[in-house]
Formats: C-alpha cells, structure tokens, sequence
C-alpha cells in the first residue's frame, strides 16, 4: 500500500476513534444530567444547527455556481441550430426543478428547527386529504409529461430527415478514434462489408473495392466490386463542416460500442456495431469565429466518446474544423479518393546474360571472346 493510501487509512481510524468517544461522552453526560434534560438540550442543538446547515448549504449553492459555472459550457452559445433548442430545454427544467429544490430543501430545515420538540406544543395528526394528494401528484406528473414531451419532439427532429441539400459524412468509431468518410464525386457511398477490413493495406471499412471470394459459416461467398466506393474519400485526422450548412452523420462502429460526443453542437449519438445510426444539424460558426466567441485562440470543436469503450477510452478524441464553403471547396479540391488501383504492369525484363552469350557466339571471333 501507497503512503497516501496509509495516510487515509490512518485518517478514517482516527475520525472513527474521534466519533466514538463524542458518542461515550455523550452518553455519560446523559446519565449525570438525567435522560430528559439531556434530550431536551441535545434537541435545541440539533434544532440550531439545522439552520446554520440550512444557510451554509444554499451560501455553498451560491459560490459553487461562481465558481464552476464559468467552466461550463453554458457559459457560451451552442455551435448549431438543433443546440439552441437543447439549451432553451434544459435552462428550463433547471428553473423548475431549481425552484422546487429551494422551497422544498429551506422548508424541510426551517421545519425542522420551528417544530421540535417541546412539552407545551401537541402533536397534530393530518394523515390524508385527497385534494393535497391529487394536487402534488398530478401537478409534478403534468409538468415532467411536459418535459419530456418537449424532449421527445427534439429528439425526433435532430434523429428525422435531413434537408435535401445536406451535406453527408460517415463517422465510425472503433478502438480508439474515428474515421470519417465523405462521398466522392457521384455523391453516393460506396458499400462495405466488415470482414473485408484489412488496416494493413489502407481498408479501414472494408470497402468492396475489387471482386473477393471468401469462407464463411454458411459456405463460399461472392462479393462484386462496388464501383461507386472508388471515389469515396476516407479520412483519420479531423472531420470538415460547413458553416450554415446542414450535415447529415451516418454513425457506425467496427468494433464496441462507441458514442459520438459533440459537447459544443449539444449533441451525442451511439454508434453501434451493425447497426448504423444518424442525426443531422447545422454549424452555426467557425472554427475561427469561435475561436474569438470563446477568447480562446486555441479552441478546437471536439468529438468525445461518451460511453466506456475499453482501456484507452479517455484518449478517444477527434476534431471538428467548421469552415466557409470556400474553405471546404479548397480543402475537398486537396483530396484524393483512398482507393488506389493496381499499379501497371511491369515493363519487360532484359534478355538473360545467356541468351546473350549464344547470340554472341554466331559472331565474330573477337565477339565470341567479348562476350565471354
């Protein structure tokens, strides 16, 4: 064991030691007052110090808000269009609930403190009342329908049909970073088949890109080259968006699952083996502008992976350049499809040194003695 793990041992052995002799000492004094007067002073203590937790927890409210909020996302716009709307939902649910945690958490304390114990004052029993239970079930049932209600018709937006003139990227995941694909010139993906994936000679996806035969559970399969795939473009390093410009995200994952994290676009999305994914927005600035909205200068949209992927999951970051659409125009012009096509065939070798040799002996003598 680590000296720090002894320290907090010893501090644990120490605070329960601490404990226990309050508890005996307590317990003594209770027997030199009387068990009444004990309880009597020990409830007014009790009562106390409600308030002074009471004030101390909502002063702690307040300077963990000054504190931390400023680190937060919040503190700066949403990046996309479908982001406003998260924002605008859960600024509210924290009103509501904000709300109902003041007046319920001070109510509970200052009754606490109002109501203890004292011989003058009867208890008063009120065990039902049919108004009170409708009202505080139906109220908070309405409400949190509401929400979700809200939630649900969001979610069906940023999940439903993308625009006609959408941008579409493929972004799979696996162990551990991204690959983004982008449409080539005939705007259609090409297909793929996952037991073509060969890291080895650049098929990251298993592109179908020449005519294979292999052995499966069920027998010999067939697969015919998917000519479409030839100008698809496949990319590790960042994926590229346009501002004002709707994007369409084809999710996938080669290997467990993944999700697809997009803390400035306030979106995420699972990306499942098998089973491909979608949800589309729109960038509302770029890289640059956001670069000067965050006074950061090097501020960097990022993809994180919100669900435990294995040993390196922490490390599984990739990035976002939002750009104009001339920027992207430049960049897509600097491309190249990854498919690459068998190299030519090469040229004819030379003649053997022997045919040589044979070719030089029906010459002349100093010929002969050349080539020997």
């Amino acid at each position: 064991m680590t000296t720090t793990g002894l320290f907090l041992l010893a501090i644990l052995a120490l605070g329960f030691l601490i404990t226990f002799q309050i508890a005996k000492a307590s317990e003594y004094v209770s027997v030199l007052k009387g068990e009444k007067k004990s309880f009597e002073q020990n409830n007014r203590i009790n009562g106390f110090l409600m308030v002074v937790f009471l004030v101390l927890g909502l002063v702690g409210v307040y300077f963990c808000n000054e504190a931390l909020y400023p680190k937060t996302l919040m503190v700066h716009p949403s990046a996309s269009d479908h982001g406003e709307n998260i924002d605008t939902m859960l600024k509210i649910t924290l009103l509501i609930t904000g709300i109902v945690f003041f007046i319920t958490q001070i109510l509970l304390f200052w009754f606490a403190y109002k109501y203890q114990y004292n011989d003058k004052r009867r208890a008063f029993y009120y065990p039902h009342n049919n108004k009170l239970e409708v009202l505080w079930t139906t109220v908070p049932a309405i409400t949190l329908c509401l929400l979700v209600g809200f939630g649900l018709y969001y979610w069906f937006k940023i999940t439903g049909e993308a625009p006609e003139n959408s941008m579409r990227i493929e972004i799979t995941g696996r162990q551990f970073n991204w690959i983004y694909r982008y449409p080539g010139k005939d705007n259609t993906f090409g297909k793929k088949y996952f037991r073509m994936i060969d890291d080895e000679n650049g098929n990251m996806l298993g592109m179908l890109w020449k005519d294979s035969t292999m052995k499966t559970p069920n027998g010999v399969q067939s697969l015919k080259a998917d000519p479409t795939g030839y100008d698809d473009i496949i990319e590790t390093t960042a994926m590229y968006l346009v501002k004002d410009k709707p994007v369409k995200l084809i999710i996938n994952s080669r290997d467990v699952i993944h999700d697809v994290g997009l803390p400035h676009f306030r979106m995420k999305m699972d990306a499942v083996p098998g089973t491909p994914t979608t949800m589309w927005f729109t960038p509302k600035y770029t890289t640059e502008e956001m670069k000067k909205i965050t006074n950061n200068p090097n501020f960097e949209y990022e993809i994180s992976c919100d669900q435990m992927c294995g040993n390196s999951h922490y490390s599984m970051k990739g990035l976002i350049k939002v750009v104009t659409e001339q920027e992207y125009k430049f960049w897509l012009a600097q491309q190249k499809p990854s498919y690459k096509p068998a190299e030519a065939a090469p040229a004819a070798s030379p003649a053997p040194v022997a045919d040589t040799a044979k070719t030089a002996a029906a010459g002349t003598p100093n010929t002969v003695l050349a080539a020997k």
